[in-house]
């Protein structure tokens, strides 16, 4: 039974969620460290959870790398691999079971169903969405018959999709303020498993968030309207969704996102050429909560990060920050 949530007062709890698929960068790296600064601000606790849903491309041992150099930063968690407590596992490729639990509460609902589109077939009626290349999903298998989803069946194995309701959800975001969103028009009814039985990231760690207790979550930029999609699952599964912050995509000179192609703000890369205290002060100086990129222990950053945070404005952060050219020389 997937359980519910209560009504029961904690205290913050936020959570880093990687995924290992490659050695993390610089954007990684300054959204673990907002995190970590938000909760160690608030006395709150911090939980590290692998999101390793993709079998071809995330291994433990890419994970092992990841969880190193989070702790030779000091991102340190305290609750996750190496720390287990009561939320175990922390792999979300041991969680299978209760991703199947939640889905089993939604068709007993009605709210999802069987979609046997291709992505090719998908390509030739829509359009991206606000030209972003976000396809918003035409509804075409959404009122199948029993019969005729039976029939479909024989030659395809359907991925499932959540019935969004046509609503705005609406929020506010620590950094950017309020938000309005309105999932059906944006996304249309999204996928919660894939047809190949992989279970998708809207419904992987909205279950995850739920129950292990997540109060928060600091993410990238580029996941705020996919938010909307994450509140809406909340609700259908009876818990109440936590407070989100996004912070800004890492953006080189010529305007193209930060990716772990960008091999000189590699961590790996990053390591060699700088010490914690150093990097650290690098990254609060990018971000804009501190004046210059001085030498500084996480200790003294976090009243640092505090202080910014209740007098900056709302938003706290423009939309890109432009990592300068020098930066990961010393």
């Amino acid at each position: 039974m997937f359980s519910r949530s209560t009504s029961q007062p904690t205290p913050v709890r936020g959570r880093f969620a990687p995924s290992p698929s490659g050695r993390m960068h610089l954007g990684n790296l300054c959204c673990a460290l907002l995190a970590w600064l938000s909760v160690r601000s608030q006395n709150g606790e911090m939980l590290l959870r692998i999101e390793d849903l993709d079998p071809d491309r995330c291994t433990r041992e890419k994970a092992e790398l990841l969880m190193d150099d989070l702790t030779w930063l000091g991102l340190t968690w305290d609750e996750g691999p190496g720390h287990e407590r009561t939320h175990a596992p922390y792999y979300q490729s041991a969680r299978r079971e209760l991703y199947e639990s939640a889905l089993s509460e939604l068709r007993a609902k009605n709210d999802v169903y069987p979609c046997f589109c291709t992505r090719a077939e998908l390509h030739a009626v829509s359009a991206p969405h606000a030209g972003d290349g976000t396809f918003r999903y035409p509804g075409l298998c959404r009122n199948l018959t029993p019969a005729e989803a039976e029939e479909k069946s024989r030659t395809r194995r359907p991925s499932l999709r959540f019935r969004a309701p046509d609503e705005s959800v609406t929020f506010e975001d620590l950094y950017c303020g309020p938000q309005n969103i309105n999932v059906q028009s944006t996304f249309g009814d999204f996928i919660v498993r894939r047809s190949d039985g992989v279970h998708a990231y809207q419904l992987a760690v909205t279950v995850d968030d739920a129950l292990m207790g997540v109060t928060e979550v600091v993410r990238g930029r580029d996941l705020l309207p996919s938010t909307g999609c994450q509140i809406q699952l909340f609700h259908a599964l009876g818990h109440t969704p936590p407070h989100y912050g996004h912070i800004p995509l890492l953006v080189n000179r010529d305007g193209r996102r930060l990716s772990k192609r960008e091999r000189d703000l590699d961590i790996g890369v990053l390591r060699t050429r700088f010490t914690p205290e150093e990097l650290l002060g690098r990254m609060a100086n990018l971000l804009g909560f501190l004046d210059r990129p001085e030498k500084i222990t996480l200790t003294e950053l976090i009243p640092v990060y505090k202080a910014w945070y209740e007098t900056a404005d709302t938003p706290k952060f423009p939309k890109n920050c432009v990592v300068p050219d020098n930066f990961a020389i010393k």
